[in-house]
């Protein structure tokens, strides 16, 4: 038997989302009327698309600078995507705009985890492994490798909670946008700027 989805609740999970109507009702009808189940899918289903489009050539996008209030942090971000169509949109600028916020805030060291070399990898390796000293053998590595992941994540940009929504990744969030514009969009680079530093 299926569950019966109110207008209201899809204009509420849109109005959320910015996802079609008809993607949020899919959603909302296969979580059973459940909001927080039917987020996950949508975000599972953008992650989907977002995979499917990765070869998709990007001609298009915009440079979004960030500049922190006391003027002594800011960053640059070149957000890009497939058409001038998009790269013209309202949503898409602020999307862009606010990934500089992050870079800002957040002082990301790498783009994704395939950008991190393996001196850097060494090096944190050896910090942490005086950690583990002590530990028992056979939870050595494990404890190793989750703090190594841990440290790591923190300094990926794609892999950070985004500061507006501890909810969604940087990367969560961009695919959510692949979903509502149905384009790959990508962060083709960024620098971070700070006086005195």
């Amino acid at each position: 038997m299926s569950t019966q989805i109110s207008l209201d609740q899809v204009k509420e999970l849109r109005d959320e989302t910015g996802i079609s109507v008809m993607q949020c009702r899919k959603a909302l009808e296969d979580a059973g009327g459940d909001k927080e189940k039917a987020l996950i899918l949508l975000r599972k289903k953008g992650a989907e698309i977002s995979a499917k489009k990765s070869d998709r050539s990007l001609g298009a996008g915009i440079v979004s600078a960030y500049i922190h209030s006391n003027g002594l942090i800011g960053s640059m971000v070149e957000l890009a995507c497939e058409t001038d169509f998009v790269a013209k949109n309202e949503e898409f600028v602020k999307l862009a705009h606010d990934i500089a916020m992050q870079i800002s805030a957040t002082n990301p060291e790498f783009r994704t985890m395939d950008e991190i070399v393996e001196t850097d990898k060494a090096k944190a390796k050896e910090i942490f492994a005086e950690e583990v000293v002590g530990k028992p053998e056979e939870l050595k590595e494990k404890i190793l490798q989750g703090k190594l992941d841990a440290y790591f994540k923190e300094r990926v940009l794609l892999d950070q909670p985004f500061i507006k929504n501890q909810d969604l990744t940087i990367r969560q969030l961009i695919d959510g946008f692949v979903q509502k514009f149905g384009e790959r969009i990508e962060v083709s680079r960024f620098s971070r700027f700070n006086v005195g530093r």
